[in-house]
């Protein structure tokens, strides 16, 4: 079962996927990597995924690369959390299709998540104002109400 690691402090600027799988050469082809980059303008967000066939492995390559120098800062490695059912942002514009454990996610869509629970006040009936500028509402109103007299 393949392994993904987590990737972190990458510099936030163009970073290629395989400038990332140069440092890892030494692992051979049973390692795969994905940058991620922000949507619109294409730059690293800061962390990229290493995948790596066996739990042995990602123990042995957390080992050898935590720490080293990736264009001049120093890069963290970690075992990969899988992501919460309810996490909004995310990768954007990456789908991993070469991990098979992560599980898929549906309605993540913010729309969908929830309605606007105060979309007409009217229906809801009176709106009660904060207590603690209660006061303060009550001085502006009648402030309002002076200058339009």
């Amino acid at each position: 079962m393949s392994i993904r690691l987590y990737v972190g402090n990458l510099p936030k600027e163009e970073i290629d996927r395989d400038a990332l799988a140069a440092m890892f050469v030494d692992e051979g082809d049973q390692v795969s990597t994905k940058v991620i980059k922000d949507r619109k303008t294409g730059k690293c967000r800061g962390f990229a995924f290493v995948t790596v066939p066996t739990d042995e492995m990602g123990d042995q390559f957390i080992e050898k690369y935590n720490g080293k120098s990736f264009m001049d800062s120093p890069i963290k490695i970690e075992k990969a959390l899988p992501r919460s059912k309810g996490e909004e942002g995310g990768e954007g514009t990456t789908t991993e299709a070469s991990t098979n454990n992560s599980p898929k996610r549906k309605g993540n869509n913010k729309r969908s998540e929830k309605k606007s629970t105060n979309s007409n006040p009217k229906q809801q009936g009176s709106i009660q104002p904060d207590p603690r500028w209660a006061d303060e509402l009550t001085k502006l109103k009648e402030m309002l109400a002076s200058a339009n007299n």
